[in-house]
């Protein structure tokens, strides 16, 4: 699952900074993530493994630039199956109000680092702002609105 949403999200988020900074970015949002797990549970013997504190930091400054982006996904209700595009900014507030539901509910046995993923969200959100190229994120948008905006759709 983290591998996806890196996949999803991670190119365009490193297309606004560039890789140098992106790399900084990403490290830093896992920092952050680890940070908050660790202030929030203190006392847990649970090791924390993974990267998906600093993917839900990738996801945090993808909202933040690209907030109306549609974000494909698969909608299974019992036996029908269907895509449906969303904004991001609905699909990954929803994923976000997931972790700090299940961070709420959550038992120390779980093995999720739910506090990991909102800590790594939010510092997503905030160093964006110190970390994004303005000049290419105008460039990422105008080529977005070209391959796939409304002007494009009847060019085929």
């Amino acid at each position: 699952g983290n591998m996806w949403f890196l996949w999803l999200f991670g190119n365009n988020v490193e297309d606004s900074m560039g890789r140098v900074p992106y790399l900084i970015f990403y490290l830093l949002c896992g920092l952050a993530a680890a940070a908050t797990q660790m202030f929030i549970s203190p006392s847990s013997i649970i090791p924390m493994v993974g990267a998906s504190g600093a993917i839900s930091g990738v996801m945090g400054a993808y909202v933040v630039l690209y907030p109306r982006v549609r974000v494909h996904m698969i909608v299974i209700l019992v036996v029908f199956v269907t895509r449906i595009a969303v904004p991001a900014y609905l699909m990954l507030g929803y994923w976000f109000l997931l972790q700090l539901l299940g961070g709420s509910v959550a038992t120390a046995e779980g093995g999720v680092a739910f506090w990991a993923h909102v800590g790594g969200f939010l510092a997503g959100t905030v160093l964006i702002s110190i970390f994004k190229d303005d000049a290419l994120v105008a460039q990422h948008r105008a080529m977005a609105g070209m391959i796939g905006g409304p002007a494009y759709q009847g060019r085929r």
